[in-house]
């Protein structure tokens, strides 16, 4: 295990060899299409070549999300791969997630499919269940996220509020899917971190074709091509599957 120079949270400065291993067998499929096709990357264990800012679409790779969850043998990690034009609009989004052996991907204007069957979601849990990398309690601001938990379960009708915690960024994003109704936020904040473009980009185009909103906190679009550098932390990230 390592560490790298990254967000303010361990988990963002935490990588091991399988990460690398993980990304090294990813590009050795997708580097051809970046060839053929004139498409940029960003992939989080190499440094950002700008190549996203000058191709009309580039791939964003996040080959071990939840790395902590990876180390600690519990469910939690995945491999996601995005690609995303120059303008930020997610156009696919895959999501793999090895602890349960399910595949989940979307295509802009295709629809979202789990296991290569189109995905529809049903909502019908009584509570209303918070998806989150570490207990509330421990988390910076629990108060005005208690508040807005409180305001979804108090207008859903909901009979209480239940955490899911340990997973990644993006396995929480699924989890909200699977266990709706449901959302998983992180606030915005001054200080660098908050997750990165590819902690998002691929379940932001999932969430987009099953109708749900993936948004900052003013409930615009995710900001996936940030210019100054990878970092949400800028504008926060809110996931919800609220429909009962």
């Amino acid at each position: 295990m390592e560490q790298k120079e990254a967000g303010s949270n361990y988990a963002s400065q935490v990588v091991t060899k399988v990460d690398r291993e993980c990304e090294r067998i990813i590009l050795s499929h997708l580097t051809p299409t970046c060839k053929a096709f004139d498409i940029g990357i960003l992939t989080e264990e190499t440094e950002d070549n700008g190549s996203r800012f000058k191709k009309d679409f580039f791939w964003c790779i996040d080959p071990m999300d939840g790395t902590l969850a990876f180390i600690n043998k519990q469910p939690g990690f995945s491999v996601a791969i995005a690609l995303i034009a120059k303008d930020g609009t997610p156009v696919i989004g895959v999501v793999f997630n090895p602890s349960t052996e399910t595949l989940y991907h979307a295509v802009k204007g295709h629809g979202a499919y789990k296991n290569r069957s189109l995905w529809t979601i049903k909502n019908t849990n009584d509570y209303l269940t918070y998806a989150t990398d570490k207990k509330l309690s421990d988390t910076a601001n629990s108060a005005e996220i208690q508040n807005i938990l409180n305001k979804h379960k108090t207008g859903l009708g909901l009979k209480s509020i239940k955490e899911m915690y340990g997973a990644g960024a993006v396995i929480n994003a699924i989890l909200v899917l699977e266990n709706g109704p449901a959302c998983f936020l992180k606030l915005p904040k001054k200080h660098l971190g908050g997750g990165s473009i590819w902690d998002f980009a691929a379940t932001a185009c999932i969430f987009k074709e099953l109708g749900l909103p993936a948004t900052n906190f003013k409930g615009e679009p995710l900001d996936l091509n940030k210019k100054e550098n990878t970092f949400m932390n800028h504008q926060g990230v809110c996931y919800f599957n609220l429909t009962k």
